[in-house]
């Protein structure tokens, strides 16, 4: 099943904007952008009730917006402000105000992105849920961890490494990436395994169809309790992490089940093989 790409009928009314502050860059481009919508009486801000969130800044400052966006059912455009990434609607800020007209009047493209969700039991009870739109990871940063991993209910690997790394199609030109995994068209709905610094022999990363379900058992660790969790009194070792932000500390014999969740983000898209384009530019394809 493919992510759906459908025509943006829709002409965006209403607007809000999101940015990292303090960035004076971001701020000067929204004030360029409120004087020309003086020009489009037609659109308004609505911070609360917005269609769009115009987001300026990298994948980072998009990834975060994407949260929003996905909880209001609203389109995220992001504005490229020359920090080359792939969650960017528009690539070339010389292009931003011509592709804004063209969202204005409905002439877009939605690209729908899956999400991941995770869960962690222990001892048979749900304990923790999350959601990721990049990659939900379990990790030992300062040691390793040994995990049993199983793909629809087969054992299929046995890591004994840093941890374990699972990437939407979105997801992976972020950290799996980083971690030697494979880049996949985001026109897929494609799960990524990829196995982080295996002190066994090293297995490639296996590309999952989106309806493929994984089994991630904390088989043991060594205990040192060297990690603070932020905002809390708890330490801990190994740590599921959704998308960089979401924490939660586990422990031996957890089991962590990840899957195609059923929530989704939605992006403008205006040019035609986007993700090619931005390869090209990202890697200096020739």
């Amino acid at each position: 099943m493919k992510r759906k790409i459908s025509n943006g009928l829709k002409k965006i009314k209403r607007i809000s904007f999101y940015f990292s502050s303090p960035d004076a860059a971001a701020l000067n481009l929204k004030n360029k952008i409120l004087t020309w919508l003086k020009r489009s009486p037609q659109v308004r801000i609505d911070d609360k009730n917005y269609q769009a969130l115009i987001v300026i800044g990298g994948d980072g400052t998009i990834l975060k917006a994407a949260k929003l966006c996905q909880k209001k059912g609203a389109v995220v455009v992001g504005l490229n402000l020359g920090r080359l990434g792939f969650l960017a609607s528009v690539r070339e800020p010389k292009r931003i105000f011509h592709y804004l007209s063209k969202l204005f009047a409905g002439q877009y493209q939605v690209s729908r992105r899956v999400m991941l969700k995770a869960e962690v039991k222990r001892r048979q009870r749900v304990i923790y849920k999350t959601l990721a739109l990049n990659e939900t990871v379990v990790i030992n940063p300062l040691g390793m961890v040994e995990i049993t991993t199983e793909i629809d209910g087969h054992p299929v690997q046995y890591i004994r490494g840093t941890g374990a790394l699972l990437s939407t199609a979105t997801g992976s030109t972020a950290y799996n990436l980083s971690a030697h995994g494979p880049i996949v068209m985001p026109d897929t709905n494609n799960i990524i395994l990829t196995e982080l610094l295996d002190h066994n022999l090293p297995t490639p990363s296996l590309v999952l169809n989106g309806n493929q379900k994984v089994k991630l058992i904390i088989s043991r660790f060594r205990r040192k309790e060297l990690l603070k969790i932020a905002n809390t009194s708890q330490s801990a070792d190994v740590l599921l992490v959704a998308d960089g932000e979401n924490i939660f500390p586990l422990q031996e014999q957890d089991e962590i089940f990840i899957s195609r969740a059923s929530q989704y983000v939605e992006f403008a898209e205006f040019e035609k093989h986007y993700f090619l384009k931005s390869l090209r530019d990202k890697f200096a394809f020739r």
